[in-house]
């Protein structure tokens, strides 16, 4: 596979997602080495405030309660754990979803420089949806709608009577990606960023940057972000070396903890 296929431009707006602060203040103690190096790379994300917009779980949430209530779905569907966990939070502010099924699909590099959608449980994506097409209403969550692809894959899958009792939701996404779910179902997103997928916007989590799930592929087992260190250099121009070198620590840190 050719890295090279995926390399990423300098974008120029890029919105990470803090799914790491409140995480290892929580399991590893506000005062751990893991904690305090999360903040500090954190900080120094943020520090690029003209390009850089860093977002939190409970502003993003409360972008999406904003735009209108709902009656409890009957199921919601959240998108890997992610989705699930995306779906509890809005269930947990707003009383939307209380029976939350996950739905295992992924994102992955097909190798030619594009990626497919993979499932992540056992059997196929039909027979996780078995049942839905008499579901009275249903949801389809997940955090981060960049390309479309998941979101669309699963929607699409849905039998066609649930499928016009569907809504979907996000946290934040791409505008025009947004806009392309919107063609099969209603969605709600907290924050819509307008512009070229990659090159104007582009959306990444904190943890992907330090723990090895954000980066697919098929036969090998996943990567952090910082293993593709020009991916580092082209989302923090000027401060690359410092970003590598605090997620390599942390990285490092993170994984002495869940071997030890």
């Amino acid at each position: 596979m050719s890295e090279a296929a995926y390399a990423q431009p300098t974008p120029r707006l890029l919105y990470v997602h803090d799914d790491l602060t409140d995480e290892l203040a929580r399991g590893a103690g506000a005062g751990s080495p893991a904690a305090a190096l999360a903040r500090a790379l954190l900080t120094l994300l943020a520090r690029d405030a003209e390009r850089v917009r860093v977002l939190t779980l409970d502003a993003q949430v409360e972008r999406v309660v904003a735009q209108g209530g709902h009656a409890p779905f009957a199921l919601a569907l959240g998108i890997g754990a992610a989705g699930e966990r995306v779906a509890e939070a809005l269930h947990a502010r707003a009383g939307w979803f209380p029976r939350v099924r996950r739905i295992g699909l992924t994102r992955e590099e097909d190798g030619r420089g594009g990626y497919r959608v993979v499932g992540t449980e056992p059997g196929e994506l039909r027979s996780q949806l078995d049942g839905m097409a008499d579901c009275a209403s249903l949801a389809v969550v997940d955090d981060t709608v960049f390309s479309g692809l998941t979101m669309r894959t699963l929607i699409s899958a849905l039998p066609e009577p649930a499928r016009r009792r569907t809504r979907a939701f996000c946290l934040r996404g791409v505008a025009e990606s947004i806009a392309r779910v919107g063609t099969l179902c209603p969605i709600t997103a907290g924050v819509a960023a307008p512009g070229r997928r990659l090159e104007d916007v582009s959306f990444i989590n904190a943890s992907g940057l330090v723990r090895r799930v954000a980066i697919r592929r098929p036969g090998q087992p996943p990567l952090a972000f910082f293993e593709r260190p020009d991916w580092i250099r082209a989302w923090f121009p000027e401060a690359h070396a410092e970003v590598l070198a605090l997620c390599v620590r942390l990285s490092a840190l993170l994984d002495g903890s869940s071997s030890g």
